[in-house]
């Protein structure tokens, strides 16, 4: 499938991202398709977004999005070469990672909500850099907690903390 057949006009990047998808879902004897999404409004300015679809795209997902991960990274070194620009480049499958961040925001503002009314600590497991992030949006206006990440590399994780008295954090 080239990039007129899915309605998406592809520069040099992009085409050498979907291309890469491709051919890594053939070499996993995956039946399903890579695409360029659409510039819906998702995503940052730039941002090269693929999905994946078909019949065996939960495949793709793995254990909490690991395999799918592994796709984005992989895709990520293959785009950006010498003198190119770097782009945010996203590889979701089936919707995993909307559906993803959605659950990850409302439990972190339900145990944000914990926090502030109990006074206790909560720390999450070891999560990755996008997952703090969404943990820390979600919690930025939510009264009476802030959060912090601590630890180093994959076992880093965030704490959502009570503040004294209720004050602000301090800056």
């Amino acid at each position: 499938m080239t990039d007129v057949e899915t309605n998406v006009s592809a520069d040099a990047q992009s085409q050498r991202a979907v291309d890469f998808v491709r051919m890594l879902l053939t070499k996993m004897q995956v039946d399903a398709e890579a695409i360029l999404a659409p510039d819906d409004g998702e995503g940052s300015e730039g941002e090269i977004r693929i999905d994946i679809e078909g019949p065996d795209a939960g495949r793709v997902i793995g254990k909490r999005g690991s395999v799918l991960e592994a796709i984005q990274y992989l895709t990520t070194r293959v785009v950006h070469r010498p003198g190119d620009g770097r782009r945010h480049v996203q590889v979701d499958a089936e919707g995993y990672r909307a559906r993803h961040e959605d659950q990850l925001a409302e439990m972190a503002q339900k145990l944000g909500q914990r926090v502030a009314k109990e006074g206790k600590v909560i720390t999450f497991d070891p999560m990755s850099a996008r997952d703090r992030r969404i943990v820390h949006v979600a919690l930025k206006d939510v009264e009476g907690v802030r959060t912090e990440s601590h630890g180093e590399g994959p076992d880093r994780r965030v704490q959502i903390i009570p503040l004294k008295n209720g004050a602000p954090p301090a800056s």
